[in-house]
């Protein structure tokens, strides 16, 4: 009976170990579109040329071949939300994907495609080094079925810092 109750006891305890093990995962809805609009105003991305002030950066949505041809695979992952901005024209380094997939295992795809880009900028598709020096900064980050790419040369720790604090 002993030796039944440790066999039982020691299961338990590992089934335990084991379910802790998991990804960190998330209940919360975030809508990131408010979450981009937000850095927007705070960093000075313009969406077009009527809000653009001499400083703010203009940035487009990357849709279409664009999408598919920063971020191969990207539009075939499931996603609920999906934002993908880079600046028209900049010397500049300043990329950011937003995205909710349908599950977790869509988000890792999502991340490693993410992270796919930031490595081939960072070794050389950027051009210049400093453009790649950014690039071997840039995080992708998950967060349960959310994703991050936050490429910028100016607040690369802000920002990832405020997409993590939506999940705290």
């Amino acid at each position: 009976m002993k030796k039944f109750l440790t066999l039982a006891l020691s299961a338990l305890l590992t089934m335990g170990l084991l379910t802790a093990c998991g990804g960190k995962t998330t209940d919360k809805t975030v809508d990131l579109t408010a979450f981009y609009n937000t850095l927007a105003e705070e960093y000075g991305w313009a969406e077009d040329a009527a809000s653009s002030g001499e400083e703010d950066i203009m940035m487009i949505n990357l849709e279409g071949d664009m999408l598919e041809g920063s971020y191969p695979g990207l539009a075939d992952v499931a996603t609920k939300q999906l934002i993908a901005k880079a600046p028209m024209i900049s010397a500049v380094v300043n990329e950011i994907v937003l995205a909710e997939c349908g599950t977790e295992e869509d988000a890792a795809t999502a991340a490693s495609i993410l992270q796919d880009r930031v490595d081939a900028q960072a070794e050389g598709g950027a051009w210049y080094p400093e453009s790649m020096e950014t690039w071997s900064n840039a995080q992708v980050v998950q967060n349960g079925t959310y994703v991050a790419m936050i490429a910028t040369a100016d607040h690369q720790e802000e920002i990832a810092e405020q997409f993590n604090a939506l999940f705290a």
